[in-house]
């Protein structure tokens, strides 16, 4: 076992600005941003293919998405937008933590 790495006042900030970022998108903005389906946001979100539909029926179907659903899909939207200017080492350490050290 490792000792943990001291946060400095920077990482501090870091944490603090995250804490209260209000970084979200709908699944119906992201919809109709992107050209994907029901079963691509159900795998961004982690969730299941009738939970997503819930998101996009009307009445008493509906079921609205949790802060963590719109927070996927924006930080989803954000990695299409800037996937190119993404640097390669970067990706790996973010999507693939396990692989990598």
């Amino acid at each position: 076992m490792t000792n943990p790495r001291p946060l400095q006042v920077r990482e501090q900030n870091l944490i603090d600005l995250y804490s209260h970022c209000q970084l979200g998108m709908t699944p119906k903005n992201f919809y109709a941003k992107w050209d994907v389906n029901h079963e691509a946001i159900a795998r961004i979100c982690s969730r299941s293919l009738s939970t997503v539909r819930r998101w996009f029926s009307k009445g008493r179907n509906y079921r609205r998405p949790m802060p963590s659903d719109l927070r996927h899909l924006a930080l989803m939207d954000f990695l299409l937008e800037g996937f190119e200017g993404i640097p390669k080492e970067l990706l790996k350490k973010v999507c693939f933590p396990n692989r990598h050290k």
